[in-house]
């Protein structure tokens, strides 16, 4: 079976064929690929069995990164959740032979390895005998929103959301909601509160900007105020029935007031009466499991599914010295000023997505 590789920006192809597939997400669409392209230069391509003068059936997106840090790697897709393979059966003959063909590609492409962020199991176990290995693992919370809100209401941790969502009312917690520039600002002030907290760099602002002009009316900031302060926001897209939870920060003096639970519930309320029946809450790691943003989510959603990145070649060094560098490297990320993360993170975060 032969693939073509097609630029998914020039095709309009690509377009057409995500508003017909059953299993896009909004990670498929043009809007998030025009964001990647814009912000970090990334090439996105799509490998498929159509050539390209016929109808667009199939096909596995990528995008490749140029990188220093981290070699020449393809990623299906950088900063993205997960990127399901979109073919008519998922465990079938094409994309066993896809998996064969990208195996073939990195030594004469120059790609340093392959990574895939499928949701399901298309591309596993196939994988593994053919030389993928299971690179991350992560839990993935999504929330059922069919019911009533009522009943979704009771469905959450009693004292960790219930009690906390009426407190942050109580408190006189307000909700501004859209794509100004105001509340832009706002968002990213405590993305980089949040970021630092978590000794990690922040997404650069110009990543937040192309995806609100590249998403449009698909894309919400939700920010919680009490008086005039910011005190925790969301970033949140939309794609047909689903809702998806991808940024979320807030300014830890502010905690007691709970403007984070506040901020979901408040849109859970909307979505739900827009016709929205998932929430997807995104990726949580596995290390984290009992504690962190794991137990968070644990709290809306009782049950998670596992979610596996799959990698090829695999890395010829792993363990402790990988780790103790990563350590060092928190360590000075905590103690870094405000405005020297945010120069490290518009460095660096383009390498790491």
């Amino acid at each position: 079976m032969r693939f073509h590789e097609l630029d998914l920006i020039q095709d309009p192809r690509w377009g057409e064929f995500v508003e017909r597939d059953p299993k896009v997400s909004v990670f498929h669409t043009v809007g998030w690929l025009q964001a990647l392209q814009r912000t970090y230069g990334y090439r996105p391509v799509v490998f498929t069995s159509c050539p390209s003068n016929a109808e667009l059936k199939n096909g596995l997106e990528f995008c490749h990164i140029r990188s220093w840090l981290t070699g020449d790697p393809m990623v299906s897709l950088p900063f993205s959740d997960h990127c399901e393979p979109l073919f008519p059966f998922p465990s079938g003959p094409d994309v066993d032979f896809l998996i064969e063909y990208l195996r073939s590609e990195p030594q004469h492409r120059g790609w340093k390895y392959i990574q895939v962020r499928p949701v399901s199991d298309s591309i596993c176990p196939k994988g593994e005998g053919i030389g993928f290995e299971p690179a991350y693992r992560y839990f993935l919370h999504r929330l059922d929103r069919r019911p009533d809100l009522d009943q979704l209401f009771r469905s959450f941790h009693r004292n960790s959301v219930q009690r906390r969502i009426r407190r942050a009312e109580r408190a006189g917690v307000v909700l501004g909601m859209g794509r100004s520039v105001k509340l832009l600002k706002d968002f990213y002030q405590l993305l980089v509160l949040t970021r630092r907290r978590h000794r990690v760099p922040p997404q650069p602002y110009l990543w937040f900007h192309n995806l609100v002009d590249s998403m449009k009316e698909t894309l919400d900031v939700r920010v919680a105020y009490h008086g005039q302060f910011p005190i925790a926001a969301i970033l949140t897209l939309r794609f047909r029935n689903t809702v998806y939870y991808k940024y979320g920060c807030s300014d830890a003096r502010f905690n007691h007031l709970a403007g984070m639970p506040f901020l979901l519930w408040k849109t859970i309320e909307e979505s739900k009466m827009s016709g929205a029946e998932v929430f997807d809450l995104g990726r949580s790691d596995t290390d984290d499991e009992g504690k962190g943003l794991v137990s968070f989510k644990n709290h809306w959603v009782q049950r998670a599914t596992n979610l596996v990145y799959w990698r090829y070649p695999v890395p010829q060094t792993r363990g402790s010295k990988t780790i103790q560098r990563l350590n060092k490297a928190k360590r000075l990320v905590g103690y870094m000023p405000r405005s020297l993360l945010v120069v490290t993170g518009r460095l660096i975060n383009r390498h790491i997505g």
